[in-house]
Formats: structure tokens, C-alpha cells, sequence
């Protein structure tokens, strides 16, 4: 098979996989500098890099995890012991968790949309880069990541947001499909006139 196949049916089997079925071992120093790497690798008007990246491995899972559960006690006062406790264990689904940063630059030549993008252009590299390296990926963006307490807590300035918390890790299962959208419904050929 051809290398140019390979990145095609990379691109066309690439699966996002629920955290919660991730097992380890997740991505190591290297394969995580890979994938980072890809993610840094995107369309980029202007060389801004309007996008930065925070990582929680190992403990930090768990510590970030009793933020997540304290500032979602404050912002839903009827949450219960159970919905705590799953706040709390969040980050701890995957081995790796990885929030991508979008974070706009002043610039007369990109436009914040185009910045924008190109943190949503990161996310996807890095899931694809990790599908490559034999580890699955999701790529959610739950209350959390639009939370203004969590974007404190993560130490984001007032141009920065969470564009995903990217959860990398093994699969324990085969993955599966779904039904992805015909072309035809998707697809027009503009024409004149």
C-alpha cells in the first residue's frame, strides 16, 4: 500500500472513541511531542499560533479534577454526591488530556475567525496524529470548557478560550462506526448565473 493510501485511510477510519473506554497506556513523552507538533502544524495566517496547549498527565488529572468539582458545586448548587463525584473523576477517564487554547490575536492581517479555525485546525491534527500513532482520541467540549471559573482556574487571559480538552488514551474496545453524512446532501457545484 502506498503511503499516500495509508494517509487516506488513516483520514477516512479516523473514529473519535468516549473517553470512558480509554485505558492505558496512553501516549508516552515522545508520541505526546508528535502529536503536539502536528497540532502546531496547522494553517496559520500571519505565524500568530493563536492557539497554545495545557497538558494534565498523571496527578494532575486528579488534581484538576477537584477543581472541576468545586466550581461545579458553586455553578449547579442542586448537583448531588454522584454528579460531584463524576465532575471530580473527568479528567481521570483518559490517560492524557490535552486543552487546546484559542487565543486571538491582535492582528490587521488574520481575522479572529481565521484564528479561530486554526485552533479547531489543531485539535484535529492531534487527534489525527494520535489515531496514526495506534491511540484513540475524543475531542469534547462540555460545560467546562465554558465555564469562566475553569477558564480562571486553567489561567486564561481575556482573549483566550477553550476551543476542546482533547482526551487521548488506548482503546479497550473495537471501535465503532457511524453513519457519516452522504455527499450528495452535503456537496454543491456553484455555478454562474
Amino acid at each position: 500500500m502506498s503511503r499516500s493510501q495509508e494517509t487516506i485511510d488513516l483520514l477516512l477510519s479516523r473514529r473519535s472513541v468516549k473517553p470512558f473506554t480509554m485505558v492505558e497506556p496512553g501516549p508516552d513523552d515522545a508520541d505526546l511531542e508528535l502529536i503536539l507538533r502536528a497540532g502546531a502544524r496547522v494553517p496559520d495566517h500571519g505565524k500568530l499560533a493563536p492557539w497554545r496547549f495545557i497538558l494534565f498527565k498523571g496527578d494532575t488529572r486528579a488534581a484538576f479534577g477537584k477543581v472541576l468539582r468545586d466550581i461545579y458545586k458553586v455553578e449547579e448548587p442542586r448537583a448531588d454526591e454522584s454528579r460531584l463525584k463524576i465532575e471530580e473523576g473527568r479528567l481521570l477517564q483518559a490517560p492524557l488530556v490535552v486543552a487546546v487554547v484559542s487565543r486571538i490575536v491582535p492582528s490587521k492581517k488574520a481575522p479572529e475567525w481565521e484564528q479561530v479555525l486554526s485552533a479547531g485546525a489543531a485539535c484535529q491534527n492531534m487527534l489525527v496524529a494520535a489515531t496514526a500513532l495506534g491511540f484513540v482520541g475524543a475531542w469534547l467540549t462540555e460545560w467546562y470548557a465554558y465555564s469562566a471559573k475553569v477558564a480562571e482556574a486553567l489561567g486564561l487571559g481575556e482573549n483566550e478560550r477553550v476551543a476542546g480538552f482533547i482526551y487521548f488514551g488506548s482503546p479497550s474496545m473495537p471501535k465503532d462506526e457511524r453513519e457519516r453524512p452522504a455527499l450528495a446532501d452535503i456537496c454543491t457545484e456553484w455555478k454562474a448565473g
